[in-house]
């Protein structure tokens, strides 16, 4: 355990730790159902009721999480490459992989399978609402599931460094230039491209007078530049 995280256990071998900024995310989360996504969805449930729902719902969201990580990390150790743990904290999960994939095919089914996870998920928990239409309160939590799996499958797709789209479009690139460096840069290039593009829109959503969104699409947008940034920088520093 790190001085940042705290470790919850192992998956398939793998130790899951939970980073101090995950209690954060964890709790806005929670209360952003309670309060405003199931009293909205259905009535007269109890103010408790309101928020064990909360609960359970934050709970599964981050499991699908860990499944999503865990279909990386499975992925991975079959092409031989560690993975040293998966580390859940604000902005979602991360896979520790060590070392780079030892070709673009590998690379390309690596990245791949984590969004198409979430997208099974999404696909799972929307299909499961036919069956549920007589229980309003996991009706809701199954609504809420398909939606956020799918959101989260899909904006991990974009094209751009460190998200798993842009090590899918890294791994297109390597396999036609042969050149994995090269095909870092311009990924990791995309990348702030994108991240640049979540700021703009971000501050936009903040003049128009919604400041609670645009702050947190502004704040994925610096994350996601800052970490492509730090990617150029370093294969800037790796190239002879």
């Amino acid at each position: 355990m790190s001085r940042h995280t705290i470790s919850i256990g192992r998956i398939l071998g793998i130790p899951i730790e939970l980073d101090y900024s995950w209690f954060l995310i964890a709790i806005l989360l929670t209360w952003l159902l309670a309060v405003n996504y199931f009293p909205a969805e259905f009535k007269g449930a109890s103010s408790a009721e309101y928020w064990l729902l909360a609960a359970i719902t934050a709970v599964l969201f981050f499991v699908s999480i860990v499944l999503h990580e865990l279909a990386h990390s499975w992925v991975a150790t079959r092409f031989k490459v560690p993975v040293t743990r998966i580390t859940l904290f604000i902005f979602g999960g991360v896979s520790q992989i060590e070392g780079e994939p030892p070709s673009a095919g590998s690379e390309f089914l690596i990245a791949i399978v984590g969004p198409l996870t979430s997208l099974a998920l999404a696909g799972l928990f929307f299909f499961s609402e036919r069956f549920l239409v007589n229980s309003p309160p996991a009706l809701a939590v199954a609504k809420y599931l398909a939606l956020i799996n799918g959101m989260l499958g899909l904006f991990n797709l974009i094209p751009g460094f460190p998200l798993d789209g842009g090590r899918v479009f890294r791994a297109i690139v390597w396999g036609f230039d042969k050149n994995f460096r090269r095909a870092t840069m311009i990924a990791a290039t995309t990348g702030r491209f994108f991240g640049f593009l979540f700021i703009v829109f971000g501050v936009g959503e903040v003049l128009r007078g919604n400041v609670a969104n645009g702050l947190w699409i502004a704040f994925i947008g610096w994350f996601l530049e800052s970490a492509a940034s730090a990617q150029v920088h370093q294969q800037m520093a790796q190239t002879p």
